[in-house]
């Protein structure tokens, strides 16, 4: 081979890893955000579990409406405020809220903008502001007091709760399959790539737990096929006292569901340990 043909071809898987590199770059959303899987329309609701709930509409500091539900629960005061992962909507939640009723929490979960009914787009800043909102309309409107607030996240939403509990008092933050970060997640899909140049999000969950001082349970399943397991262990291993290692079976969206019975009493022993026993 000659050297002209040698620098073409060098030429050419150049120009294509730029070309990789600034799809990246410019699709991070979508690459990110999945709303429309399996789809934004609510494809039912709480009452088809033989739950009440209350549809509720938040308004965001920057005028986004989104939407939500809460769903109480007569047995205390303790509420979980469930922050879901970054696909579909809260009604593809439904066998979840049903696991955290039978504990004996009201539920209120929302859809981040740009999701469900929720107006507006998804952004990192969106997400936290969002979360933000729902954290006010339970303290300042339902009057829950910030100590019977547990704070639940799976997979990204995990990530937006720890956020959050690094800004307020909650009773007690939950983060399951979480990641460390945007970066660190990327760098494992795409280890070929300058991807922590290129991320354009953080979502820095092991940083926030600097700031974290609640009871804290990290839950991860060693089989999930989407966030690894390290990323929990490391997660735990960064966290300051107290704080627990819940660990599941199963895969990243069924882990909760495999573990069955588990996954419930692990939830439930944590809860009963760290959460103000009145709020129960």
């Amino acid at each position: 081979m000659s050297f002209s043909n040698l620098l073409s071809i060098l030429f050419l898987v150049l120009v294509v890893y730029g070309a990789l590199a600034l799809y990246v770059y410019f699709m991070q959303p979508r690459l990110l955000y999945y709303p429309e899987l399996p789809g934004r329309e609510l494809v039912g609701t709480p009452a088809d579990i033989g739950l009440e709930y209350e549809p509720v509409t938040l308004v965001t500091g920057d005028d986004v409406r989104l939407g939500a539900w809460f769903i109480p629960h007569t047995a205390g005061d303790a509420t979980l405020l469930f922050l879901h992962g970054n696909a579909g909507n809260i009604s593809h939640r439904l066998d979840s809220i049903r696991q955290f009723h039978d504990l004996g929490l009201s539920v209120f979960i929302l859809d981040y903008r740009g999701y469900g009914e929720s107006e507006g787009t998804p952004s990192e800043t969106g997400t936290y502001d969002d979360a933000t909102t729902a954290w006010n309309y339970l303290v300042e409107q339902r009057r829950i007091a910030p100590r019977n607030i547990v704070l639940f996240g799976r997979s990204l939403g995990a990530t937006i709760a720890a956020e959050l509990a690094a800004r307020t008092r909650p009773g007690a933050l939950i983060m399951e399959s979480a990641f460390t970060s945007v970066p660190d997640m990327a760098a494992t899909i795409y280890p070929w790539l300058p991807v922590r140049l290129l991320s354009r999000y953080r979502y820095d969950a092991r940083r926030q737990l600097d700031r974290i001082s609640c009871p804290l349970l990290i839950v991860h399943s060693r089989d999930d096929e989407i966030i690894p397991f390290t990323h929990g262990q490391r997660l735990f291993e960064h966290a300051r006292e107290p704080k627990q290692f819940l660990e599941l079976r199963g895969g990243h969206n069924d882990g909760f569901l495999v573990t069955g019975r588990g996954y419930i009493e692990g939830i439930g022993r944590f809860l009963s340990e760290h959460l103000d026993n009145d709020a129960q």
